[in-house]
């Protein structure tokens, strides 16, 4: 079986400085809390940058896809704001689960998207990807009073923590294993006939490579995974491709590019499949050009697909690296 197991979950930095930061939100309380973590995250963020390698290797990769041109110095720059910006993001999360959903404001770009994904009389698929705070995003979502389905797999060498894992908030969405049978694709397509939301990250690969097409994405060709698609085939549910970006200190913006309407029986032919996997591609390229610092994906993504299945037998699958 090919895998990707290129990337995975841990983020730079020891387990003693993510509590640190935990101290300062504590601390600081809603007033204090952002500012207070923002102006320490300048400094760290400067010392990881200039003293791991293993970042600078980390950014490597979709720096020089995003800024094939920039200069030496030009890189630094590009890698440290990145860097900074997931640091924001990492504490925005931390904020939501220790002080409460009340310390930040997430609404959709255009009123009449929320009404649009409102309107949905059945079951619907969100396609989403590493860009901005899902979590946040999710918080929006609560207003359309359905269950929420994530599938999501998460490395047990997290150092980091999601929102609900702080103990002081409610997780309000099941999460969906992809490392069980068939990868979870009977109980998502059971969610799906009971006409719940369930949330897909569409830029990034959790087993097969063989379930993935090759597209042209940021000057060179990356693997897509279908799966998605194909649920969305077989249970006769729509896409709803969903992009959050943070949009000021303690506000999140959430915009909805496109809602796909996959026909039936698509089954395994690629060729039916591309459209609407390249549309979700086009969606995220446009994203990643007005909001380059918040697409956080730190591997290769443009690797040749057999470099996948070597890597896979040695090291096996990693875990989500979901901000």
């Amino acid at each position: 079986m090919n895998q990707n197991p290129k990337w995975d979950s841990k983020r730079p930095g020891s387990r003693m400085g993510h509590h640190v930061f935990y101290g300062m939100i504590r601390l600081g309380g809603q007033r204090l809390a952002r500012p207070l973590a923002y102006f320490s995250l300048y400094f760290v963020v400067f010392y990881y940058i200039a003293f791991f390698p293993s970042v600078k290797q980390k950014c490597a990769p979709y720096l020089k896809q995003r800024f094939p041109t920039a200069s030496r110095f030009k890189q630094f720059f590009h890698r440290y704001q990145w860097v900074l910006s997931l640091g924001k993001t990492l504490i925005d999360r931390a904020i939501l689960g220790i002080l409460g959903p009340e310390t930040f404001l997430a609404s959709f770009e255009n009123q009449e998207d929320f009404t649009a994904i409102q309107s949905l009389d059945s079951g619907f698929i969100i396609l989403m990807s590493h860009v901005g705070c899902w979590q946040l995003a999710m918080s929006a979502l609560a207003h359309l009073k359905r269950p929420v389905n994530l599938l999501m797999l998460q490395n047990e060498g997290d150092i980091d923590k999601h929102y609900y894992e702080h103990g002081n908030q409610e997780k309000k969405f099941n999460i969906i294993n992809p490392a069980q049978f068939l990868g979870g694709s009977i109980e998502m397509l059971s969610v799906l006939k009971k006409d719940e939301i369930l949330c897909i990250m569409g830029d990034r690969i959790f087993g097969k490579t063989d379930l993935s097409l090759k597209m042209d994405f940021l000057n060179g060709k990356a693997l897509f995974p279908y799966s998605a698609y194909k649920l969305a085939s077989i249970s006769q549910k729509p896409i709803v491709i969903l992009h959050s970006y943070k949009s000021g200190p303690g506000t999140y913006k959430i915009a909805l590019p496109r809602i796909l309407q996959i026909p039936p029986k698509l089954g395994k032919d690629k060729k039916k499949i591309y459209p609407f996997i390249q549309a979700f591609v086009q969606s995220l390229e446009t994203y990643i050009q007005n909001h380059p610092y918040q697409f956080f994906n730190f591997y290769d993504m443009w690797e040749p697909a057999e470099s996948f299945g070597k890597q896979g037998e040695k090291n096996g699958l990693k875990g989500d690296g979901d901000v």
